[in-house]
C-alpha cells in the first residue's frame, strides 16, 4: 500500500507530488497532465494571472516558470500576458523533472478501505494508499444558469469544454457572463468571424488595470504592494496569509470568497471587447428553448424589466463554477457524503487541507471557501502543496497501524446538518 495517492495532474496536482516526492513518500499520480490547459482551452487564450504569479510549486524552486523560460530562450516579463499554450508547455516540463512518472488513467472511483483508500482506474485496476490528496481541478464544478439547463449539449456548452473555436466560425452565438473567460471567449470567435453579443447581468463591465511597474517608489509599494492575487494589501492577504483566513468566521469566509476578485476582463482584452462586440449588459436570460428550426430562443429580461425573445445558434455559458462536495463524483457516494460540509455545500476543512474523513485531503478550487480566493488560481498551489504535504507526513505518523479500521460513514439526514468533523479535520489535539 503507497503513502500517498494523488489524483489530479494540473498545477495543484504535480505541486502536490513534486513535495510529496521530496518528502520521501511512496506515492502514484494519476490523470493526464494539465489536460484542462491543453484540451480545454482554445488557442489564443492568455493567462490572467502575472508569470510571476503562475509557478507551480516544488520545494527547492528550480522548477519555476522563469526556469522554464530561460530553459527555452524566451522571457518570462512582468505585465507581459503569457500564452495558456505555454503555461500548459510549462506544465509538462515541470512534471518531467520534479515529479515522479505520472500514470495517464483517468481515477472512476475511490472508496474507503482497512488502513486507507482504495481507487479504481479506468481500466478496472485497484490501487491503494494510506492518503489521498484530491486535486480535480474545476471541470466536475462547471456551473451552467437554472434556464439554460433545458438545452441540450448541441445548443448550450460551457466556457471550460472548448479547445477549439472553429467549429462556431460562420455561426451566431451568444455568451453568458461578464468575467474573463466570456470577454476572452467572445473576442476569439468574433475575431475568427462568428457573430457573437456577449449577454450580462451587470449594468457595467469591470476592467483589471494595467499593473504597476515591478519596480517603483517604496511609498508606492508600500501603499499597494505586489501580489499574487493583484495590488493591493487586501489581495495581499489573501495571497499569503490563507491560514489566517481560515479562522474568520465562517459568514465572513463566505462573504469574502462571494465578492472578492469578481468578474473583470484583463487590461490587455479591452480593447478586443469594447466597440468591437455587441455587449447587453443588464440582461439575463430567465427561459431558454428550442425553435422548429433548431436553433434557440432565449427570453431575455432587460435592464427595464421587460422580456424580449433573442434568438441564437448556440449559447456559451461563462459562468464560473461551483465547488461543491456533492459534485466530487469520483467519491464513491459512502465517502463524498460523510464529508463534513459549510453553509455554501462546500467541504469543511481542518488544518493543512484535511477533510473530515481522516486521510483525504483535498486541493484547488474547492478549498477556496475555507482558504480563500488564493485558492481560485494557480498562485494557490505553493500554499497547498507544502501544507497538505506536511498534513499527509502527519496523518501517516499517527496511524496505529494496517489494522486501522475504517471509520465509519457519517450520513446526514436529508436537509438535516451536516456530520461534525473530525479532530484531525479542526486541528484539535
Amino acid at each position: 500500500m503507497d503513502d500517498l495517492l494523488v489524483v489530479g495532474a494540473g498545477p495543484y496536482g504535480l505541486s502536490i507530488a513534486a513535495h510529496a516526492a521530496a518528502a520521501g513518500l511512496d506515492l502514484r499520480v494519476f490523470g493526464r497532465p494539465m489536460s484542462a490547459w491543453r484540451d480545454q482551452m482554445p488557442a489564443g487564450m492568455f493567462l490572467k494571472s502575472e508569470p510571476w504569479a503562475s509557478h507551480l510549486s516544488d520545494p527547492g524552486r528550480r522548477y519555476g516558470l522563469d526556469a522554464y523560460g530561460t530553459a527555452r530562450g524566451f522571457p518570462t516579463r512582468h505585465g507581459v500576458p503569457l500564452p495558456v499554450r505555454t503555461f500548459a508547455e510549462y506544465g509538462l516540463w515541470f512534471a518531467d523533472r520534479a515529479v515522479p512518472p505520472v500514470d495517464q488513467r483517468t481515477i472512476r472511483t475511490v472508496t474507503a478501505c482497512p488502513g486507507g483508500f482504495e481507487a479504481v482506474t479506468e481500466d478496472g485496476e485497484p490501487v491503494r494508499a494510506r492518503a489521498l490528496a484530491l486535486a480535480v481541478g474545476v471541470l466536475p464544478f462547471v456551473d451552467v444558469p437554472g434556464p439554460l439547463t433545458v438545452l441540450g449539449p448541441e445548443h448550450v456548452s460551457h466556457s471550460s469544454h472548448h479547445a477549439d473555436l472553429g467549429a462556431f466560425r460562420d455561426r451566431d452565438v451568444t455568451v453568458v457572463g461578464a468575467g474573463q473567460a466570456a470577454l476572452e471567449t467572445a473576442a476569439l470567435l468574433a475575431e475568427q468571424g462568428t457573430r457573437v453579443r456577449v449577454l450580462a447581468r451587470a449594468g457595467a463591465l469591470d476592467w483589471n488595470g494595467l499593473p504597476p511597474a515591478w519596480e517603483r517608489p517604496w511609498w508606492q509599494a508600500v501603499r499597494a504592494p505586489h501580489s499574487g492575487l493583484g495590488p493591493g494589501w487586501r489581495n495581499w492577504s489573501y495571497s499569503e496569509l490563507p491560514g489566517v483566513f481560515r479562522r474568520l468566521p465562517e459568514a465572513t469566509r463566505a462573504r469574502v470568497v462571494r465578492t472578492a476578485l469578481g468578474p473583470a476582463g484583463a487590461w490587455w482584452l479591452r480593447d478586443r471587447v469594447e466597440g468591437a462586440l455587441e455587449v447587453l449588459l443588464g440582461h439575463e436570460a430567465v427561459h431558454a428553448g428550442v425553435t422548429d428550426s433548431g436553433r434557440v430562443r432565449l427570453e431575455v429580461r432587460g435592464p427595464a424589466g421587460a422580456v424580449e425573445p433573442l434568438v441564437t445558434d448556440h449559447v456559451i455559458a461563462a459562468t464560473g463554477f461551483a465547488a461543491t462536495r456533492d459534485r466530487l463524483q469520483v467519491l464513491a457516494p459512502e465517502l463524498r457524503t460523510a464529508l463534513a460540509v459549510g453553509a455554501d455545500g462546500a467541504p469543511e476543512l481542518g488544518r493543512d487541507f484535511t477533510s473530515s474523513w481522516p486521510g483525504l485531503f483535498l486541493a484547488g478550487l474547492v478549498t477556496a471557501s475555507t482558504y480563500g480566493p488564493a485558492m481560485r488560481f494557480v498562485y494557490g498551489s505553493g500554499y497547498t502543496a507544502d501544507r497538505l504535504v506536511r498534513g499527509v507526513c502527519r496523518h501517516l505518523r499517527q496511524r496505529t497501524g494496517e489494522g486501522e479500521p475504517v471509520p465509519p460513514p457519517v450520513v446526514p439526514a436529508p436537509g438535516g446538518p451536516a456530520p461534525s468533523p473530525s479532530p484531525a479535520a479542526t486541528g484539535a489535539g
